[in-house]
C-alpha cells in the first residue's frame, strides 16, 4: 500500500548576517550612497549604468572605471502600485515599485515611490529621493522616492476696508431704512438699481434717487449645492430679481421655498431683518420669498 511521503522542513539562516565583499564597482556605488550621492559607471560605448555593473550587459566588456554622478532626480519609466504593503516593505502605506532613470543615466534603478496621495501618478513622472537619516552604505540609504512638487497648498487671506462712494452710500443708507433706491436716466428713461450717478448706457447724469418697491420678479436663477453662511439651506437659490418699476435686475438669495419650486417669472418680496438689527449693508435683506401672486410674463 502507498505510504505517506516523508517530508522534513529545512531552514537556511544566517543569524549574524551574511557577509560578502562588494568589489570595487558596487563598493564605490554604496560608499557614494553613504555620502548621499548617486553614481553610475561609464561603459566603453559611453553609456552610464545605474546601478553600476562591472561589465557592460550589452557587450560583456569591462566597464571603464569612470564614475559619473547622476540624479538625484529621475523619470519613472515603468511602475506597479502596491495597495497593501507587507511586512518588510519600505513604506507602511500604498506605494509603487518603479523603474527610475536618474538624470544622466542610461539605465533604470528599481526603487519605491511614495504615491499614496498622488492620484495622477503615471509613467514619465519626475521623482526625487528621500534619504535615510543615518546612511550606512546600503541601497536603503535612499528610503524611497517622492513625486516632484508640482502643486502647493497655501493659506490665503486678504483683509481690506471698502469705503462706499457717494452713490453707493446713498443706496446703502436707503437699505438701512428698509427701502431700495434707484435712479432714472434723464435721456434713456431707464431706472437703475442700485442708485448711481451716471447712466452706464449713455453717460447722462442720473437724477435724484427714487424709492422702489421691495417686490419684483425672478428673471433667471441658479441652484447652488455648496454651503453658504448667508443661505437659508442647502441647496439654495440665487436669482436675478427685477424690482417693480426698475429696468435692471439685482442679484439676491431666494428663501422660504424649496429650490426645485423656484422658477422664472415668480413674484417675490424682500424679507428684511428686524429694524433694530439693520446697518448700511445688503445683509439687511435675508432673502426674497414668494408673494403667492401669479407668475409675471417676462418680455
Amino acid at each position: 500500500m502507498p505510504s505517506d511521503p516523508l517530508a522534513a522542513q529545512h531552514v537556511l539562516e544566517f543569524p549574524g548576517g551574511y557577509t560578502r565583499t562588494t568589489g570595487p564597482v558596487v563598493g564605490r556605488f554604496l560608499s557614494e550612497l553613504r555620502a548621499r550621492r548617486i553614481v553610475g559607471v561609464r561603459t566603453k560605448e559611453g553609456s552610464v549604468l545605474v546601478p553600476p555593473l562591472e561589465y557592460d550587459p550589452a557587450t560583456g566588456e569591462p566597464v571603464t572605471g569612470e564614475y559619473v554622478e547622476v540624479g538625484p532626480a529621475g523619470t519613472v519609466t515603468a511602475w506597479a502600485r502596491v495597495h497593501e504593503p507587507l511586512e518588510g516593505h519600505p513604506l507602511d502605506r500604498p506605494f509603487a515599485w518603479a523603474l527610475i532613470r536618474l538624470d544622466g543615466a542610461d539605465t533604470a534603478l528599481v526603487h519605491a515611490v511614495d504615491v499614496g496621495n498622488v492620484k495622477l501618478f503615471k509613467t514619465g513622472a519626475r521623482v526625487w529621493p528621500i534619504w535615510a537619516d543615518h546612511p550606512t552604505g546600503h541601497i536603503t540609504d535612499i528610503s524611497y522616492f517622492v513625486p516632484e512638487v508640482t502643486q502647493i497648498v497655501s493659506p490665503v487671506r486678504s483683509e481690506y476696508r471698502l469705503q462706499a462712494g457717494g452713490a453707493l452710500r446713498v443706496f446703502l443708507r436707503g437699505v438701512e431704512r428698509g427701502v431700495f433706491l434707484g435712479g432714472r436716466c434723464e435721456t434713456c428713461d431707464k431706472v437703475y438699481v442700485p442708485y448711481r450717478l451716471a447712466c452706464p448706457q449713455c453717460g447722462t447724469t442720473v437724477g435724484d434717487p427714487i424709492e422702489l418697491p421691495d417686490t419684483g420678479t425672478i428673471t433667471t436663477f441658479a441652484i447652488n449645492n455648496l454651503p453658504d453662511p448667508r443661505a437659508p439651506e442647502v441647496p439654495f437659490v440665487s436669482a436675478y430679481i427685477l424690482l417693480d418699476n426698475a429696468d435692471i435686475p439685482m442679484i439676491a438669495l431666494i428663501g422660504d421655498v424649496p429650490a426645485h419650486q423656484v422658477r422664472q417669472g415668480m413674484r417675490v418680496k424682500a424679507v428684511w431683518v428686524p429694524e433694530s438689527e439693520r446697518t448700511a449693508s445688503m445683509a439687511n435683506i435675508r432673502w426674497f420669498a414668494p408673494t403667492g401672486e401669479p407668475d409675471a410674463e417676462l418680455s
